[in-house]
């Protein structure tokens, strides 16, 4: 595909790493800072024009007139929403993908007889939002205590969870195979990866699980819980949460919970936290700065059960989330924006570390990915990939319709984990046959194996006759 990216901040540069990394993609940046742009073209092989991305005769001169996709994700809605207008409307781009931060463009209603939105009206395709994407992660987080990632397949019928294995689990110093005997009748799941001391084990029955794996576990969304219990001690629910920062992201998460829970808010700025007070009905607002010992201390920090850091300096929500956990917080939740720090701070000091830089990047590769790829979603050590496909074709146009699991060859470093059929969750049965409209969702260990899956999951020009 021919892609135009618009901006080359930290998703942008990422994003077109990823696609010029894939020989059949053709990728050119747009940009008005120069000196990233020349850092960029060092070290990809990609093409760069310097210039406003929703000017037309800039578009233009990235040659949009045989451009595939655009991607609209410079730091500024206003641009990227009518960059994807002028793709439509003057140069005919198919897909129009945009970064919208802003709820009020998603949530307004225009009560146009058509049910268009807001972004219906700029003709975007496809709409990313980083901070609700950060803010259903944080919820599912905080909805299951334990648990480190999150992320959903099959209309979330299955998710994939990310835990730590803790001495107490019915399941730690046992092998996988015995899992089984633990769990209810009719329910089922697949360690798909075990990282142990920072080194990967790919599974099989007779794996020993320790204490202090990081285990990597498809589940049916309706049995987390039981199957959780397996791995580590229950841990009680969450009640008590202080969020730092009220920010989009903190004040979504306390509107969507804080009818359920008891919620705290600290907010350095005094006009922000009037309009907090203003727009929560049962979240307590505090002003002041979360890095305060006296103002921690002063409302019970040692009764929380979990301090989620959500302000946009990492600086800041490391310090405020070492201070809570030394202050007497149960656990402490922090936003990480740069990706070096993540892997070196989950898990010690800070519980769970959550990246907003892959989960935006794995929402946006879902739309960029050949063949029909439904869920694409970077795992927490962002070399590790979980995808969900649907299959088409048949036995003479697919490469996997119609074989058993068993007989499929897979590239290196990629594995099934599971298939969901209509009603029918299959948990990688070696001998169950692949059939056409099957959502198979695979592990990959080694992002590298992501273009050879692609090639596997491709049918044939016949299927299209």
């Amino acid at each position: 595909m021919k892609i135009l990216i618009l901006g080359c901040g930290q998703i942008g540069s990422t994003i077109a790493s990823n696609l010029s990394k894939m020989s059949q993609n053709d990728v050119t940046i747009i940009d008005t800072n120069e000196k990233a742009l020349a850092n960029i073209s060092q070290r990809l092989d990609v093409q760069t024009i310097v210039g406003n991305g929703a000017w037309p005769s800039v578009m233009a001169a990235a040659g949009a007139k045989d451009t595939d996709m655009l991607l609209a994700l410079t730091q500024n809605d206003e641009t990227n929403m009518a960059a994807c207008r002028i793709a439509y409307s003057l140069f005919n781009i198919p897909n129009r993908i945009a970064r919208v931060r802003y709820s009020d463009f998603v949530e307004f209603e225009t009560n146009d007889v058509n049910n268009r939105t807001t972004l219906d009206f700029f003709n975007i395709t496809e709409t990313i939002s980083p901070e609700q994407l950060v803010t259903d992660q944080i919820v599912n987080l905080l909805v299951y205590p334990g648990a480190l990632q999150i992320v959903s397949f099959a209309k979330d019928r299955i998710r994939l969870v990310v835990l730590r294995t803790k001495a107490g689990g019915l399941l730690v110093n046992q092998s996988i195979n015995q899992l089984k005997q633990h769990l209810q009748e009719n329910t089922d799941c697949q360690i798909c990866a075990i990282y142990r001391h920072d080194k990967l084990i790919v599974p099989t029955g007779s794996t020993i699980l320790q204490e202090d794996d990081e285990v990597f576990v498809l589940m049916p969304t309706a049995h987390i819980e039981e199957i959780m219990r397996q791995l580590r001690p229950f841990l009680q629910r969450t009640r008590r949460i202080m969020i730092a920062g009220g920010g989009n992201v903190g004040y979504r998460v306390a509107k969507k919970l804080e009818n359920v829970l008891d919620i705290k808010i600290i907010e350095r700025k005094p006009e922000r936290a009037e309009w907090l007070a203003e727009n929560l009905n049962n979240t307590l607002v505090l002003n002041g700065n979360a890095s305060d010992e006296s103002l921690l201390e002063n409302e019970y920090i040692d009764e929380i059960d979990i301090f989620c850091a959500l302000t946009d300096d990492d600086e800041n929500n490391i310090m405020s989330s070492i201070l809570a956990k030394n202050l007497g917080a149960k656990r402490v939740m922090s936003i990480i924006n740069r990706r070096s720090y993540v892997d070196l701070l989950q898990g010690n000091t800070i519980n769970i570390v959550i990246s907003p830089h892959l989960i935006t990047i794995g929402s946006i590769l879902t739309h960029v990915h050949m063949g029909d790829v439904v869920a694409f979603h970077p795992l927490r050590r962002d070399n590790a990939e979980a995808v969900e496909v649907v299959l088409h074709g048949d036995k003479h146009t697919s490469k996997l319709v119609g074989r058993k699991m068993s007989r499929v060859r897979l590239p290196n470093h990629c594995h099934f984990a599971a298939v969901v059929r209509q009603d029918e969750i299959l948990m990688a049965h070696r001998d169950a046959e692949l059939k056409e409209g099957d959502h198979v969702i695979f592990f990959v260990s080694n992002r590298k194996a992501m273009q050879h899956l692609e090639k596997l999951i491709q049918v044939k020009l016949g299927f299209f006759a």
